[in-house]
């Protein structure tokens, strides 16, 4: 993780560092979701995001041929408000809730006593790893959980390639430091030409792992991955690493172990990635978007028919936020990973 001299870390060991030390870490100490948290994701906004989900999930159920044994996995469930929509709207359907199995994948202690306390449902399982789930088709739900990754970042200087690295000056004082890094031995090693036409890498070595699992385990059992996160569609890729706290952005190395840090996926990397590993392939579009073909604004106003006019202003205020394109509707993206084969492409 660090080098002789004890005090230097690559930007990625730096923020599972910061992020997951099983003591200090920042996910492992504190509750940083909804308002009182640090920041609010959209199930915190609007119980209609979570209904549109459930709504895609059950469609793809039926797609797949309805199995009658299948795995729903949410990768990172923040405090477990999705989940326990996605549960309640499961039981108004019981040929796909008896063959549903949830599960959820949190690395953090503190927030699977928070998940368990919010999801009313009993029958959820919580796993450690992916390699627990049986054979058979898997649903994979990942909602800005892939932008909490450790990233690698790289930068081209006069020619020749850099690795970021976060020098710990002293207790009080951090710096980034770029050091000389060779980029063809680490793109043999990863078998994946990532610099290719580039002058800065974002790149998670964990986020690959996440992906090449789940593609193994959808092209051997059927079922697909859906991504919703920060993410841009653009083939140059960017620094996007960004730091977040009380609502607000703040300084990532200010913020050690006490913000949230995080970045913005490359969609097109995403893409290679899933073309490197072979068998699968995806579809892209906007939150907006997504969230508009399935429905959202039907719902609310199916929902809001006989409401007082300030609960029906607060239920389009909360859809404005999720799908106004100055808002999260464009700045959110959806990725859809399945089969070849599979032709389903509600919302997209």
């Amino acid at each position: 993780m660090k080098n002789k001299s004890n005090n230097l870390f690559t930007l990625d060991k730096f923020i599972e560092e910061s992020l997951y030390n099983k003591k200090y870490g920042y996910y492992m100490k504190k509750n940083p979701f909804g308002k009182d948290g640090d920041f609010i994701t959209a199930p915190n906004i609007s119980v209609l995001f979570s209904e549109m989900i459930a709504i895609w999930v059950i469609s793809f159920w039926e797609r797949l041929g309805c199995p009658k044994q299948f795995n729903l996995i949410e990768l990172g469930a923040g405090n477990g408000e999705m989940m326990n929509v996605l549960a309640n709207t499961f039981n108004k359907f019981p040929q796909f809730k008896s063959s549903c199995k949830i599960n959820i994948l949190e690395k953090s202690e503190l927030l699977q006593q928070v998940q368990k306390t919010n999801i009313k449902d009993t029958k959820v399982k919580w796993l450690h790893n992916l390699n627990e789930l049986n054979n058979c088709p898997c649903i994979f739900i990942a909602n800005e959980f892939f932008d909490a990754l450790p990233i690698k970042q790289f930068l081209k200087k006069e020619k020749k390639w850099y690795e970021r690295h976060v020098n710990f000056v002293n207790d009080k004082k951090l710096e980034y430091l770029d050091i000389p890094f060779d980029m063809q031995k680490f793109e043999k090693e990863i078998k994946f030409k990532i610099s290719y036409k580039q002058m800065f890498v974002e790149y998670s070595p964990l986020a690959t792992k996440y992906l090449q699992t789940i593609i193994k385990n959808i092209k051997l059992n059927n079922g697909g991955i859906l991504i919703i996160d920060y993410a841009y569609l653009e083939k140059e890729m960017k620094n996007t690493l960004q730091a977040v706290s009380k609502h607000k952005y703040c300084d990532v190395l200010k913020g050690f172990r006490n913000s949230d840090i995080t970045y913005n996926l490359s969609f097109s990397l995403i893409n290679k990635i899933i073309k490197k590993i072979g068998g699968c392939s995806s579809l892209s579009t906007t939150q907006k978007k997504f969230l508009t073909k399935l429905g959202i604004l039907n719902r609310a106003e199916i929902l809001s028919k006989n409401m007082p006019f300030n609960k029906k202003a607060d239920i389009y205020f909360r859809i404005k936020r999720l799908i106004d394109e100055s808002q999260m509707g464009h700045l959110f993206k959806v990725m859809f990973i399945t089969n070849h084969k599979n032709k389903f492409k509600l919302g997209f």
